[in-house]
């Protein structure tokens, strides 16, 4: 069986937490899209990580972590946060790198920051890791598979066919020194040496799994805002964030996934360019208040440190993110964080032009959109780490439930705090909100 776990909104909803929790249950985790520019954070028994390339299942001894053929492979990221595992005590964690995933290479790394400073004022955010460049070279078909460290002519011929194409926007509109195929391929000979223990096939190994009746979780980056089809265009990122696409890049047949868990957030926040289309933003005093006591340390990038803008929740955006996700299930995250509110909004519509609707809008409305509010009381007390949904103050118990109708999808989990047990499992009880 497959199960997914996918952001509803923006990314940063918390799903590195809700990774952990159910891969204690899992026989893999696979990481299926994106690259170190965004990270899960989790806190467990070890202490606090940031993972950015590694699946979210590496604290558990008996899961196989895979990184899938559809992840841009930052190797020098990827070792790293081993070491960090290792420097925290975490026992060597089981994972494997199927033999199709493509390399994350330097000249990807420089050409995102040579085009953001081309851009200038018109740039779109970008945490400058690469992944614009690297899914560009994929589907241009210059890009570099593990497999290809193996077979030295081809990389060479391969890596000689990326500086023709390079050099031209290197020499040309960038006004940069050129690349050389040769230092690239030592590059490569280096990385080939650091990863052959952890290449493998892995789409057979998870193909014989699943025949066997194992458990296999799927673990998204970012969320459905962010996806370059479904998402706010041209504000999203290089890779396909929604569970459709983890049967690609993570090597898993569409019949074996029943499950798809959407990650929502009890506030709206979003790391991006500050001309990203953000309806329910809140600025100011207000909103300086809700991100110092958002997350686990406010709400600022895992990856760039940068602040996060935050807002109200909105439900339009979120009704559609577990719609184009197929969400079986929600997680609801983060609700600890509103304790101090009088009163608490949520978006529920839109105004555009004068008309009301519930419906997201496609990129070229969504800058005109206005956010329509329905106001509920808060529960003005601290409710971190409750983990019985009958122990919540009755104003949380019913903001939950207010979500939960407006998204359409049953939430099965609330997370009460940002540690891996304070947690409120609905599952248990076979709980209807």
């Amino acid at each position: 069986m497959v199960r997914a776990i996918v952001g509803a909104n923006w990314g940063d909803e918390g799903k590195g937490k809700i990774t952990d929790l159910l891969a204690e249950k899992s026989d893999m985790v696979i990481r299926f899209q994106g690259g170190a520019n965004a990270g899960h954070t989790i806190i467990c028994d070890y202490g606090r990580f940031a993972l950015h390339q590694l699946p979210s299942g590496v604290f558990y001894p008996h899961t196989v972590n895979i990184i899938g053929p559809g992840v841009a492979l930052d190797v020098k990221k990827f070792l790293e946060e081993l070491q960090q595992l290792s420097n925290g005590g975490v026992p060597a964690p089981h994972i494997l790198i199927d033999q199709r995933t493509q390399l994350l290479m330097p000249y990807h790394v420089l050409q995102d920051t040579y085009e953001e400073e081309r851009l200038a004022g018109k740039s779109f955010g970008s945490t400058k890791s690469g992944i614009a460049p690297f899914y560009s070279d994929k589907y241009a078909k210059i890009g570099v598979e593990i497999a290809d460290l193996f077979d030295e002519v081809r990389l060479l011929e391969r890596l000689e066919r990326v500086c023709e194409v390079k050099n031209v926007l290197w020499e040309h509109l960038y006004h940069k020194e050129p690349l050389e195929a040769k230092a690239l391929f030592n590059t490569l000979m280096g990385y080939r040496e650091a990863l052959t223990s952890y290449v493998a096939d892995t789409v057979s190994l998870i193909h014989k799994a699943l025949k066997e009746g194992k458990t296999v979780l799927l673990e998204g980056q970012l969320g459905s805002m962010k996806d370059p089809t479904y998402g706010i265009y041209p504000f999203v990122t290089s890779s396909h964030t929604l569970a459709g696409f983890g049967c690609v890049g993570g090597g898993v047949p569409p019949t074996a996934v029943k499950d798809v868990i959407c990650v929502t957030k009890a506030y709206s926040s979003s790391v991006g360019s500050s001309a990203e289309p953000f309806v329910s933003e809140v600025i100011g005093d207000e909103g300086d208040e809700l991100r110092r006591r958002g997350g686990d340390r406010g709400e600022f990038g895992a990856t760039t440190g940068r602040p996060r803008r935050v807002g109200w929740y909105d439900a339009v955006a979120s009704r559609y993110g577990c719609m184009v996700q197929g969400a079986t299930e929600a997680a609801l995250t983060a609700i600890d964080c509103l304790g101090y509110l009088d009163d608490i909004k949520v978006c529920t519509s839109y105004e555009i032009d004068g008309q009301v609707t519930r419906d997201f809008p496609t990129p070229a409305l969504l800058g005109r959109a206005r956010p329509v509010y329905t106001t509920l009381p808060g529960w003005k007390c601290d409710i971190r780490g409750i983990t019985e949904f009958d122990k919540l103050p009755k104003a949380a118990q019913d903001y939950v439930r207010f979500i939960e109708k407006e998204i359409e999808v049953p939430i099965r989990i609330v997370s009460t705090g940002p540690k891996r047990n304070e947690i409120i499992d609905l599952h248990e009880k076979e709980c209807q909100l």
